[in-house]
């Protein structure tokens, strides 16, 4: 997910940006926060936090592209496109854009589940 911008909203009010480097700790102060994670153009639904039973909780952040997706389409775009250009049939250059379009689909249709927010389960290390 390095190529998105994502930052987390606090109750439609705190803006927090995340890193892909490092974990983001976020100190909420009143019970039962709403959380979305947002790129500006995609947005999670509102996760609702209760505080009765945890005090900590600790999330992941998935796009429905990964960085390795990414990669490879580009590696199929370029090799596509470099042998048709090489070769001169226009079908391969023509190929060259189904990975485009497949990422695009994702990206501009998939909209409600492209971002996802994940709940990661720590065992409590008193026990």
């Amino acid at each position: 997910m390095s190529f998105l911008n994502l930052r987390v909203i606090i109750n439609g009010k705190e803006i927090y940006p995340l890193l892909n480097t490092k974990p983001v700790v976020i100190p909420v102060h009143n019970n039962n926060p709403r959380i979305v994670i947002t790129d500006g153009y995609h947005i999670t639904r509102p996760l609702k936090l209760v505080y009765k039973d945890i005090h900590t909780y600790c999330f992941r952040v998935a796009c429905a592209i990964s960085d390795q997706q990414l990669f490879w389409g580009f590696i199929v775009l370029a090799g596509f496109y470099l042998t048709g250009y090489a070769t001169g049939i226009l079908m391969l250059k023509i190929f060259s854009f189904i990975p485009l379009i497949y990422l695009l689909a994702f990206y501009y249709l998939n909209r409600k589940d492209f971002i996802k927010i994940i709940p990661v389960i720590r065992k409590n290390s008193n026990q």
